[in-house]
């Protein structure tokens, strides 16, 4: 059951990718209160697992957690 009346700071990250060809695909949507490491870490083994091979670019707003594990 939800609770009302209760607002909690969340980050949203969209992950976008462009093929060799330069079509744009949106890989996933995800959400956390903690953008550590253990979040990223995360976030590339599900993009692996479903077949990314190579980041050749990030952009990234405020990297907590990003840089020390990659």
């Amino acid at each position: 059951m939800p609770i009302l009346n209760q607002i909690k700071n969340k980050a949203l990250y969209l992950i976008v990718g462009i093929t060799i060809e330069g079509k744009k695909e949106v890989l996933g949507l995800w959400m956390t209160q903690n953008e550590g490491a253990k979040f990223w870490l995360a976030v590339v083994s599900k993009l692996k697992n479903r077949g990314v091979q190579d980041v050749l670019i990030a952009s990234i707003d405020g990297p907590k957690g990003f840089i020390e594990k990659h």
